[in-house]
């Protein structure tokens, strides 16, 4: 559920107030350019409940990094987002960068998946904009350029 100032980040456990402070005005910064205003929830949390969300929602035991949930529904809440912490920082030290920066990344490429964008199926659409905004946000590589890569 989305706060009256728009997009919120919920941690599982909170790890410090400046990750919070900084994720949350990312966040906001996404609902107003990337989503046109549309709010949305992220939690922030680990492994085995990435795990446990990717198998009951889409029947896949396979640990992952972000998920996605479109609302669905007719609303102003585009819908909610979960990210796995150990995962980003995981690939915050693959690819050199940091957590926070990992944490950016894959919360606006779950975001294009709110917003209905499918890798897997649009031609390139989802690519395209990711590297677009990734580059306007001043992020490092985005997750469909490494997996391409």
């Amino acid at each position: 559920m989305s706060s009256p100032e728009g997009s919120t980040i919920l941690f599982r456990r909170i790890p410090g107030s400046s990750w919070r402070r900084a994720l949350t005005v990312f966040a906001r910064r996404l609902q107003k350019e990337v989503a046109k205003g549309q709010p949305f929830t992220c939690l922030i949390t680990n492994d085995a409940e990435l795990r446990r969300l990717n198998l009951e929602f889409r029947g896949s035991p396979d640990p992952t990094d972000v998920l996605s949930f479109p609302s669905g529904a007719v609303s102003s809440h585009l819908g909610d987002l979960a990210i796995s912490l150990p995962r980003a920082r995981a690939q915050a030290r693959t690819y050199g960068h940091t957590t926070q920066d990992e944490l950016r990344i894959l919360m606006l490429h779950g975001l294009l998946h709110l917003l209905g964008m499918d890798h897997e199926s649009d031609t390139g659409l989802m690519l395209r904009s990711e590297n677009r905004w990734r580059t306007r946000l001043g992020l490092p590589n985005g997750v469909i350029e490494r997996v391409r890569s």
